[in-house]
């Protein structure tokens, strides 16, 4: 049964301060219960545990069994770990492996295990996990919030702070804030919204905005059925055990001066939080063999491509919508990438480079958005802000990879790019007209225009200044993301544009050796993984495909987007090239493994990979036909019918971009080389063996695979890290051998009897 200790006495004076406390401050029935258990001294203490300068009590009152965390002189926070509205009994058990604590409750309801663990050897951390199993068939219609800050007399109600992010929808189940009086400090809270499926799954609930909350109320509200004069009718099974709460709380104790520490900080907790999860697998996918599909079908489909002046176009989305300078230049930088992989131009490249010029409008000195003979249905003169630069970002990359025709195009509109931003002063609206940047549309529906355009300007502005010298692209690059400094977790906007303004942030400290910059690229990626959907859903349809880790198109979307997913892992690769050894361990854990499962869950996309009864049959773009190896726009957490919006063409890159970055060949071998991190150095160091350098998370794991090439037989092959130890190969039949290999650092590749 429950072993009850003494609670910390604490001066009449004190204690009456603690009642009075902070007058205006809204306050819901469970925190007006939770100050009076604490201020009368109710309940009873189940366990004491530390977590180095943290000291916690496992506190049971009348309807609820609490986790106190406090630190001396600093107040802390109250984590309700059980509600039960009946009778119950409480038992400390013996603790598991790993555990630092195991209770279990007994009611007529049914049966509750809490398990704690505690750790602290970076960042101080707890994590609660209570399990439920109903001993009837079980209703729930409503469960508190569970996590309070506390003043130092244990008041709720005393307690000031500021929350600076919440859970965004169907993204991570978290809450980001601080505690200032008293100064306990920095806490992310973190739901693993992954254990929870099978309760999501019985009840038809999702977890959707579930994680947030009104100070001092916050936490976790466990979705619950909605109830609309009627009780709910999907119980709870009896006898089968189901996960209410996985909770993650990481610690700092000292809040952050501004906004790019504090950004920083939460990378740095969210890895922490990261560490302590169950991943998920990922697969090996054949992004080679989709590229070639891919690349047959936008020659040889009729409903890819079309004809206008004489020049090829791509259809944005099947048989649909006018070409589009953003979606002609986007897959004709993957095909140029192709060929610059493949050693030969495709003959496709050439073909969608001859059409360019139709869209250069020379008045303007600018590139358009669509064709002049564009239907009457669109306004020709309209343009989304990130429409403008997105085209030249592509045009840049391969100016710099040494393509004359994109460089004297991309500089052709250079000035007018700068024009359009300094009239805007380097905040844009949503959309405007290209003649005379007149506002068609200021803000989105959360009163914003689109925030971090200026990220992408100012990479463009860097790929211009290492083009040609000038100190002016250098000057705009700063002036842009300089006028985003402020912005804090609102920055992102389209995630995409968000990666891209983390690599130009990271390429300006390159650059000016200004640090400011290297911190203001954590800013960006805050606001990015923000946006992720750092949890598995099983809801509905999205049984049948995979969202972990990825990151919703648009930070009040509803939906993934592959564009947005492939053009992000483009993003990423730069940044973690220009980064360096100085960036944070954590950073570059999370953008390394952001990458890793974009490879994986990217291939759900293909509506062939799906099964056919789950697509979408209301189209808003164009219609799905599973023989074509294009990409669907849009996949659902909340499982949905997949391609709502359209299978996208524009999208086609997208296997092109997977394959030229992690697929890599070696000369006179039998293999591909593929890797699901990037390989940062290749040196030749034999005939038959080969030094690569892989710079993901310290902790995490990569997979290393040798992939035959066609009409070749595999070698037998040999891994070893940097310390002599040598790995174990795992053969997946006669076509590809894996290694799982250390993420980062050296390793030692060499094969023999490589002749096939």
């Amino acid at each position: 049964m429950v072993r009850t200790g003494l609670r910390p006495v604490r001066s009449g004076a004190s204690r009456r301060r603690g009642a009075a406390g902070r007058t205006g401050c809204p306050a819901s029935p469970f925190v007006i219960g939770l100050k009076q258990t604490l201020a009368d001294g109710e309940g009873r203490i189940a366990a004491r545990f530390d977590i180095n300068d943290l000291a916690g009590e496992v506190l049971i009152s009348r309807d609820s069994v609490w986790v106190l965390i406090r630190r001396e002189g600093a107040g802390g926070l109250a984590l309700r770990a059980a509600f039960l509205p009946t009778a119950f009994t409480c038992q400390k058990v013996a603790a598991h492996a790993g555990e630092t604590m195991r209770l279990e409750l007994r009611s007529a309801m049914g049966n509750h295990s809490i398990v704690l663990r505690a750790g602290g050897d970076a960042l101080e951390h707890i994590r609660m996990t209570a399990t439920f199993t109903p001993l009837m068939p079980a209703l729930i219609p409503f469960m508190p919030r569970d996590l309070y800050p506390l003043d130092g007399d244990d008041d709720p109600l005393g307690a000031e702070g500021r929350v600076e992010a919440a859970q965004r929808g169907l993204n991570s189940g978290m809450i980001y804030f601080r505690i200032d009086e008293p100064a306990f400090g920095n806490v992310l809270y973190f739901q693993n919204l992954t254990a929870m499926n099978a309760y999501y799954r019985a009840t038809k609930t999702s977890p959707d905005g579930a994680v947030g909350g009104l100070w001092p109320e916050l936490g976790y509200l466990l979705p619950t059925p909605v109830q609309s004069g009627k009780l709910p009718s999907d119980p709870l099974t009896a006898g089968v055990e189901v996960t209410l709460s996985d909770a993650i709380l990481v610690f700092r104790h000292h809040a952050p001066p501004h906004e790019r520490e504090s950004a920083r900080q939460f990378l740095q907790m969210l890895g922490e939080a990261y560490k302590l999860l169950d991943l998920p697998p990922t697969d090996y996918r054949d992004w080679v063999a989709r590229a070639e599909r891919t690349l047959i079908d936008l020659d040889k489909a009729p409903e890819a491509t079309i004809r206008h002046y004489g020049h090829r176009y791509v259809h944005p989305y099947t048989a649909s919508e006018y070409p589009d300078s953003m979606v002609q230049i986007s897959v004709l930088a993957a095909v140029f990438d192709w060929g610059r992989w493949q050693g030969a131009a495709h003959p496709l490249e050439a073909e969608l480079r001859a059409g360019l010029s139709r869209f250069y409008d020379p008045e303007l000195k600018a590139l358009r958005r669509y064709l002049p003979n564009v239907g009457g249905d669109k306004d020709a003169d309209a343009v989304d802000s990130w429409y403008l630069y997105h085209p030249m970002l592509n045009l840049g990359r391969m100016a710099l990879a040494g393509d004359g025709s994109s460089a004297r195009l991309f500089l052709d509109c250079i000035d007018f790019s700068i024009k359009a931003a300094r009239h805007f002063d380097y905040k844009w609206p949503i959309q405007y007209k290209i003649t005379d940047f007149s506002v068609i549309t200021a803000t989105a529906n959360d009163d914003r225009g689109q925030t971090d355009v200026g990220g992408l300007y100012a990479y463009v502005m860097l790929q211009a200044h290492e083009l040609t010298g000038d100190p002016r692209f250098l000057d705009e690059a700063k002036a842009a993301i300089d006028a985003a400094m402020g912005m804090r977790f609102n920055l992102n906007y389209q995630a995409n544009l968000t990666a891209w303004g983390a690599a130009a942030c990271m390429r300006l400290y390159r650059i000016t050796n200004d640090v400011k910059y290297a911190e203001q690229s954590y800013v960006y990626l805050a606001s990015f993984f923000h946006n992720c959907e750092i949890w598995e859903s099983e809801l509905e349809h999205a049984v049948h495909y995979r969202n972990f880790l990825s990151v919703t198109c648009l930070q009040d979307a509803p939906y993934m987007a592959i564009y947005e997913c492939f053009d992000a892992f483009t993003a990423f690769e730069v940044y973690l090239d220009q980064s360096g050894p100085d960036l944070d361990p954590a950073v570059r854990m999370l953008v390394a493994e952001y990458c890793r499962y974009a490879l994986d869950r990217a291939w759900y996309y293909y509506p062939d990979v799906l099964p056919a009864g789950i697509l979408a049959t209301g189209n808003r773009n164009g219609h799905i036909d599973r023989k074509l190896s294009f990409p669907l726009e849009d996949l659902y957490p909340d499982g949905q019918c997949p391609g709502q919006v359209g299978q996208e063409i524009y999208g086609a890159g997208a296997a092109m971009v997977f394959a030229t970055r992690n697929f890599h060949a070696v000369e006179g071998a039998p293999f591909k080389l593929f890797c699901d991190h990037f390989i940062r150095g290749i040196e030749r160091i034999g005939d038959r063996s080969l030094s690569i350098m892989l710079d993901g998370g310290e902790t995490c794991v990569a997979t290393l695979s040798f992939v035959r090439e066609k009409r070749r037989k595999l070698p037998r092959t040999k891994v070893a890290a940097a310390d002599g130890d040598v790995l174990r190969g795992h053969p997946m039949g006669a076509d590809r051998i894996d290694y799982h290999v250390p993420a980062s650092g050296r390793l030692i590749i060499s094969w023999i009897d490589g002749k096939g």
